[in-house]
């Protein structure tokens, strides 16, 4: 059969070998693809499934039982879910709780461009607030603060894989009558009082793009159990349609010629009624047929990181002038990767350490933008800043991220390890 061949042609194919240090590169992310996951997206292919169909309906029912909500949407990467989400709160059908232009949305200053840019693409007013060294996430407390007589919704990024106090966060919004987003993009599997990340907002989000726990190349996902919510991403993601037929399908509601809205006439065909200004942001079911294998190996995935984290949270225990990473009180972070921030009264510089690394092959990353308002894209856009952003400078300034992900095995680790040691060791 064609796929016993791609399982040949994957397991010829594979490239591993023994690891050389300082000579095999060490990646600070990747995705993780067995001879299943070829195999899936061969026969996807072979049955010319190029459209959104039944393994992306199956992917969605499959992913949202695993995170135990009752709705999932699948998209085509993780910043339209982003997008999607929140342009879901300023829907005409959340009537008087509709976000309008002007109102303003809490996130922090410290964190990746696209849990910020769908606030400003909205007409919103992002309102930033800064985060903890070493956990790398925001406060209850600094939320609080920034709640003010126009703020309407909470988005925030679980940072790296570990938990912020979303279960206050999400009193917090409940108190306030204000919407919560948790972009989960990071930390699928993470727990905070034992309860899964991703489950205490109206809307959570999560991405496949590669680096993260699980991928489909591209794609991403919005979920919730409100299904109010979930009906209006759906409409959003499908152009704005008022259908909820899956295209290719004929009448399933048996009403498609009842319908009159707007103004049309009476009976105009509801696959081409328009109740949002939307997208087309679908994924296919080739992204899809991957999407399910991956999601079979999810815990294992991230029992890995975990594992990975914790062996180089141990190797670098009191290693001077590094700020190690540290999990948030009462969580169990599925982690993204691991930060280190250098003491800015270091005798060396980030700079110097990222550069020693790199050159051992040992590839590291910022901790994204670090403070977005220092970036020209949001120079002289309208926000506001609740407190100061001291600890977002020094992410700015200071810190990086190294890998944990399931590729890397304990050789590669030590190895890191023992070349931070070596350099601050150098240097003390």
């Amino acid at each position: 059969m064609v796929l016993d061949e791609v399982v040949k042609f994957h397991q010829e194919r594979r490239t591993d070998g023994p690891f050389v240090p300082g000579t095999t590169e060490i990646w600070p992310a990747g995705a993780v693809l067995d001879e299943r996951d070829r195999s899936a997206l061969v026969e996807a292919a072979l049955e010319m499934r190029i459209a959104a169909g039944p393994s992306s309906r199956r992917f969605e029912s499959r992913f949202a039982r695993k995170l135990g909500l009752r709705k999932a949407h699948l998209v085509n990467s993780g910043s339209s879910a982003n997008l999607l989400a929140l342009t879901a709160f300023t829907s005409h059908l959340l009537e008087d709780r509709a976000l309008r232009r002007g109102d303003e949305v809490i996130t922090v200053a410290a964190g990746f461009p696209t849990t910020v840019n769908p606030i400003i693409q909205n007409g919103l007013v992002p309102v930033f607030v800064d985060v903890d060294l070493g956990t790398y996430n925001t406060t209850a407390d600094r939320v609080a603060r920034a709640i003010g007589p126009k703020t309407r919704a909470i988005m925030i990024a679980h940072a790296l894989g570990n938990p912020f106090e979303v279960a206050e966060i999400a009193q917090l919004a409940s108190d306030h009558d204000l919407f919560l987003i948790e972009d989960n993009c990071d930390a699928v599997g993470s727990t905070y009082d034992g309860r899964l990340t991703g489950t205490f907002g109206d809307l959570t989000t999560v991405s496949f793009y590669p680096a993260h726990h699980l991928t489909m190349g591209e794609g991403g996902c919005v979920l919730t159990s409100n299904l109010a919510l979930a009906r209006i991403v759906e409409s959003l993601r499908d152009w704005g349609r008022d259908c909820w037929c899956e295209p290719g399908e004929t009448n399933k509601c048996l009403k498609r010629f009842q319908y009159q809205m707007g103004t049309l006439p009476e009976g105009y065909d509801h696959k081409y009624i328009f109740s949002h200004v939307g997208y087309n942001m679908k994924a296919t079911d080739i992204q899809a047929a991957l999407g399910l294998t991956q999601l079979d190996k999810l815990d294992v995935f991230c029992e890995a990181r975990r594992r990975n984290w914790k062996r180089l949270r141990d190797g670098l225990d009191g290693v001077p002038h590094l700020v190690l990473p540290r999990a948030t009180p009462r969580s169990d972070p599925s982690w993204f990767g691991f930060a280190l921030t250098v003491d800015p009264d270091a005798p060396f510089s980030r700079a110097a350490l990222v550069d020693f690394l790199e050159g051992r092959r040992i590839g590291t990353r910022r901790l994204f933008a670090g403070n977005l308002t220092r970036h020209p894209a949001y120079i002289g856009r309208e926000h506001r800043v609740v407190g100061d952003l001291t600890n977002s400078d020094v992410v700015t300034e200071q810190t990086f991220w190294i890998g944990v992900y399931p590729a890397l095995t304990d050789e590669m680790l030590d190895y890191v390890v023992a070349s931070v040691k070596e350099f601050v060791g150098g240097r003390t």
